[in-house]
């Protein structure tokens, strides 16, 4: 997998389309959750793009500290359903915690976690904090990496 690190200026129109595709495909339509997708944090964020076969089957967004958390963070984690057995989501989100570093400085990392994955993200070096609580009928919990 191709990982590109890019500024909402700098993606291109196609990128910004794909980008809210995996989106939409996964968060909306294959967990079956109406939400506000589109919510004007976009413009603010790095974006974490992966691609194989110039096609973009990963992705996150990342944010410094005070742009959505008091800590620097990583959200919008998905991968395309069919590429999910080759364990691209580990790539994305050490590209993304990579990205946090080199472009922010900084390793206090929190997340808002979907509870199902809380594994995937203790193996990525991320702690619970807290307590399981629901955003958009999902149980979550906030989990931190520093």
């Amino acid at each position: 997998m191709k990982i590109k690190v890019k500024t909402f200026s700098e993606l291109t129109k196609q990128e910004l389309y794909d980008l809210l595709q995996l989106r939409s495909e996964v968060f909306v339509v294959e967990q079956d959750c109406v939400y506000q997708d589109i919510d004007g944090k976009d413009q603010k964020a790095l974006h974490v793009l992966g691609f194989k076969n110039n096609k973009l089957i990963a992705y996150t967004r990342v944010f410094k500290p005070g742009d959505y958390f008091n800590e620097a963070s990583i959200g919008r984690v998905v991968v395309a359903k069919k590429e999910r057995q080759f364990k691209y989501g580990f790539d994305i989100m050490e590209a993304s915690i990579k990205a946090i570093k080199d472009h922010y400085n900084e390793t206090l990392i929190k997340i808002s976690a979907q509870c199902y994955l809380k594994k995937f993200y203790k193996d990525l070096g991320f702690k619970e904090k807290g307590e399981e609580y629901l955003e958009d009928d999902i149980p979550h919990i906030a989990m931190v990496k520093d």
